[in-house]
């Protein structure tokens, strides 16, 4: 007996109804409503045999479903797929009403401003986490209009090149270290003499405080091309060495010390040590190395730079301080709306110098214990040792006095009241 296989012609493309009343292949050899000849016992077709088209079930009207449970069933029932198609509408349109509710809402809502703040420090410093704080106070006192956004680590660019990034618009503020630019600012680095402080006391609250103070009068024409929100004053400076014992001073003679800055170039040689200049982030790596023998670092730097490891010993006091200045780019302030200025205004200054000084005081004395938790060894310098390092550093702040003259000199008075 024949065997007769299904074929479905959408999916070999073998021949359609118009082959013949059967719809089976047309080959040659073959006559059109000829049978096919049987398939041989055990042998399988090469290809896969369509799906049986199974009749109407007796009683059912195929464009309509069956009637559910309780459920009435007849020519006012609606069509299935008219059904379909009333839901696939009603979702189309909630989602377009949803869609244009987000829209309207987005577009009453202003657009936030955000503040690029370009820094040279690690993500863990003093001054990430102080421009963090301000940062979310704008954002509070603005309704979430005025944002900011810092790059840490130099992102941005090295030291040297913080200032210029404000002042060209590569940054909308940055945080700017004087000494990393030696000679451009000078009336600046007259407040990093070396054991030079105010009368009130040498705390970076005190010092951040006067110096902001006098930013206007004399140190705004240094800035050109950006305004100065704040200054600020390290607490001074201590040596940190890597195996030299800095009880008796003549020891340091002949170290190659890590330095920042003109004035601290000149304290080194005046101890009769070799300056040599290293980024503050490379610094651990070169007294591991042995390319420093020391270095110079607030207590707080020491933890942000991981200094501990490589450090046996610490002299204090301090000798120096460095000085910052946090600046907006003239194009960056140009562009704020007024409110937004006024803000600024308001949340910068001598206040908010002090604000940081204080946070900078707090970590100092972590830094410090920081030290001490590392093993490191703080030998601590008695008045006659200071009186003899004010001796040799004497001709540094006659030099500088005399090369800013008497501009430089009422800012010195001014500074040290």
């Amino acid at each position: 007996m024949s065997r007769w296989w299904p074929i479905s012609t959408a999916s070999t493309g073998w021949a359609s109804p118009a082959s013949g009343p059967t719809g089976r292949r047309s080959r040659p050899g073959w006559r059109a409503g000829a049978r096919r000849p049987p398939m041989p016992r055990g042998s399988k077709p090469s290809f896969r045999p369509a799906a049986p088209i199974r009749p109407a079930r007796p009683g059912r009207d195929t464009g309509r479903r069956w009637p559910r449970a309780g459920r009435p069933s007849g020519p006012d029932e609606p069509h299935a797929s008219t059904k379909n198609r009333e839901r696939t509408t009603m979702r189309i349109l909630t989602t377009m009403a949803a869609a244009a509710a987000l829209m309207a809402g987005m577009a009453s809502q202003p657009s936030a401003e955000t503040l690029r703040i370009s820094t040279f420090v690690p993500p863990n410093h003093t001054f990430n986490k102080a421009l963090a704080a301000w940062g979310e106070e704008l954002r509070k006192a603005s309704g979430g209009e005025l944002e900011v956004e810092i790059f840490p680590a130099g992102q941005l660019g090295p030291p040297p090149r913080q200032f210029d990034l404000a002042r060209t618009g590569g940054a909308d503020i940055a945080v700017v270290l004087h000494g990393a630019t030696p000679g451009r600012f000078p009336l600046t680095e007259l407040a990093g003499l070396p054991l030079v402080h105010p009368s009130a006391g040498l705390d970076s609250a005190i010092t951040s405080r006067r110096l902001t103070e006098l930013a206007p009068e004399f140190l705004a024409e240094e800035h050109a091309g950006t305004r100065i929100l704040w200054m600020a004053v390290t607490p001074p400076l201590k040596l940190h060495f890597t195996r030299t014992d800095p009880s008796d001073l003549s020891a340091i003679r002949g170290l190659r010390l890590r330095y920042a800055g003109v004035v601290w170039q000149k304290i080194i040689e005046a101890l009769g040590a070799s300056p040599v200049p290293v980024p503050p982030a490379e610094t651990a790596d070169a007294m591991r190395r042995g390319i420093v023998d020391g270095a110079s670092f607030p207590y707080e730097a020491t933890r942000s730079f991981d200094l501990a490891p490589v450090t046996r010993y610490s002299l204090e006091p301090g000798l120096a301080s460095a000085t910052f200045a946090v600046v907006m780019g003239d194009q960056a302030w140009a562009r704020l709306k007024p409110e937004h200025r006024e803000l600024i205004a308001a949340t910068t200054g001598p206040d908010r110098a002090e604000w940081y000084g204080r946070m900078w005081d707090e970590s100092e004395k972590e830094g410090r214990q920081y030290m001490l938790d590392g093993g490191v060894t703080i030998v601590t310098m008695d008045e006659a040792k200071l009186a003899m390092l004010r001796e040799a550093f004497a001709g540094i702040i006659a030099e500088a006095r005399a090369a800013t003259g008497e501009r430089g000199q009422a800012f010195l008075d001014a500074y040290l009241r």
